[in-house]
């Protein structure tokens, strides 16, 4: 979701540091892994593109939930004029940087302190992990410069196929809804991707604009460049599997750690099943 004020034009743990009660996913090795492998996966379904939005030599960007760091840090090797500022809940990013990027510890929910504003404020990949949207979205814009942009990129989570492969008596359909269920149930939108357009427009953004991109759970899709998409996602699903599914199973709905083992390992075999073309959305 891309979109400016200008009124001119708009586009895991361990658990985290700062709070351990907001964000449902671990912040050890592994998730930092598929978090980085997640980033592969998007750069390939945006054409190796860090940012969509049509702005030249940016001076000062926002990168709100950063993660590992790395969106931050390829984009401060190529625009070294650029200063770059990464937050988190956690200290995972390395120290070794470009010079123009710096990281911090700090809670995008809470009120934002920064002294100046940004060209762009840059976000994505927060689904279920944001309490209030409206809100994130509202200090975006009011920490977003004149003829800035901020862009936001975001899941529905929904899964889904188009010829009617996936269907409800599947281990992976009732592991996702149960999933997405749980997580609303904890206080967090799973699918905030629809909604961005809305949440940019009531918070003051001008010419929003959305575009949404259709990603594979596996290799299936007759279409290079798709069924290239749907081998890493598959790759970053399976490895996040538990990490998905633990605190929320466990400690939202109650299930004991031996029935959602058992479950996921059914989930497993669906996920490689080739004859299951299901999908689900990035919105930007």
């Amino acid at each position: 979701m891309i979109a400016t004020t200008d009124l001119e034009f708009g586009l895991i743990d361990t658990m985290p540091t700062k709070t351990d009660v907001s964000y449902v996913m671990p912040n050890d090795e592994a998730e930092l892994d598929r978090l980085d492998l997640t980033h592969q996966k998007l750069k390939i379904l945006l054409d190796e593109k860090l940012l969509l939005c049509p702005i030249e030599n940016p001076k000062r960007i926002l990168d709100v939930g950063t993660g590992t760091g790395i969106w931050a840090i390829e984009y401060g090797d190529v625009h070294t004029e650029t200063e770059i500022i990464g937050t988190d809940l956690s200290p995972t990013q390395p120290t070794w940087v470009p010079p123009n990027v710096k990281f911090e510890v700090d809670d995008c929910e809470e009120p934002w302190t920064f002294r100046e504003k940004f060209d762009v404020v840059h976000c994505r990949y927060l689904a279920a992990a944001i309490q209030d949207w409206p809100k994130l979205v509202s200090q975006a814009f009011q920490f977003t410069k004149p003829g800035g942009f901020s862009e936001f990129q975001d899941y529905d989570l929904v899964y889904y196929s188009e010829d009617g492969t996936l269907t409800d008596d599947l281990y992976i359909q009732k592991w996702i809804m149960t999933l997405l269920g749980a997580a609303r149930d904890f206080g967090r939108d799973p699918c905030p991707g629809p909604k961005l357009a809305g949440y940019l427009r009531d918070a003051g953004f001008q010419d929003v604009q959305e575009r949404r991109f259709k990603i594979p759970i596996g290799p299936w899709p007759k279409d290079k460049h798709l069924k290239t998409i749907g081998a890493w996602n598959l790759v970053q699903i399976e490895d996040g599997l538990e990490a998905f599914t633990f605190r929320l199973f466990t400690q939202v709905l109650g299930w004991k750690s031996e029935e959602v083992q058992v479950l996921l390992a059914n989930v497993r075999k669906d996920l490689r099943n080739p004859k299951m073309h299901a999908q689900f959305d990035l919105y930007v």
